[in-house]
């Protein structure tokens, strides 16, 4: 399959997943293994999330037709690196502007960083071998991404990307308490 096509067929079934990973823990009422994959809050970081989980999913398609390459690791690290930044960079920077986010803003933050990740990697993944010592360095460094990932949604740091901004809490706990509170009202 032609690469180019190959790169944007990627780019759909990862924002088309991150969409549905969005919604998926409410649709399924939040089982706790769902919630560390799927947004459980409106925080950045669960933002960041839904582009991460689909490209790392994505990773068992392309890993089968490029995992032989050298650079393998070192574009996945890559890409998944430039979802990582992209996405909340844009987001501070202008609603440091606007004071308040704008959903298509949003959506389309989302879709270009997807976008920048999938070409980082298939540029990457042309260039000649990289030495062994960086080959050896991003496979670990995938790994420890992934580490990293699970981790941080199951004990969120207490910094502003964290932080839900409908509830004022993190992680789990965000999403627990706003539909507890959701759930109190509509009874009444």
């Amino acid at each position: 399959m032609d690469q180019i096509l190959f790169t944007w067929i990627s780019i759909v079934v990862i924002f088309s997943i991150g969409c549905l990973a969005h919604f998926l823990y409410d649709l399924l009422k939040g089982p706790k293994a769902l919630g560390i994959f799927t947004a459980i809050n409106e925080s950045t970081w669960e933002h960041i999330k839904i582009a991460v989980t689909p490209t790392l999913l994505w990773g068992l398609v392309d890993g089968f037709l490029y995992g032989e390459n050298p650079n393998y690791f070192t574009a996945k690290l890559a890409s998944l690196l430039v979802l990582t930044f992209f996405i909340p960079f844009v987001f501070y920077s202008y609603t440091r502007t606007t004071k308040k986010p704008i959903l298509p803003v949003d959506i389309i933050t989302f879709l270009v960083a997807i976008i920048l990740a999938q070409f980082t990697f298939f540029g990457i993944i042309n260039l000649p071998a990289f030495p062994h010592w960086a080959i050896y360095l991003s496979s670990v460094g995938v790994f420890c991404f992934f580490g990293a990932y699970m981790t941080l949604t199951l004990l969120p740091l207490k910094t502003p990307i964290f932080k839900d901004p409908i509830t004022g809490k993190y992680g789990f706990t965000a999403h627990r308490n706003f539909f507890k509170k959701s759930h109190k009202h509509s009874k009444k």
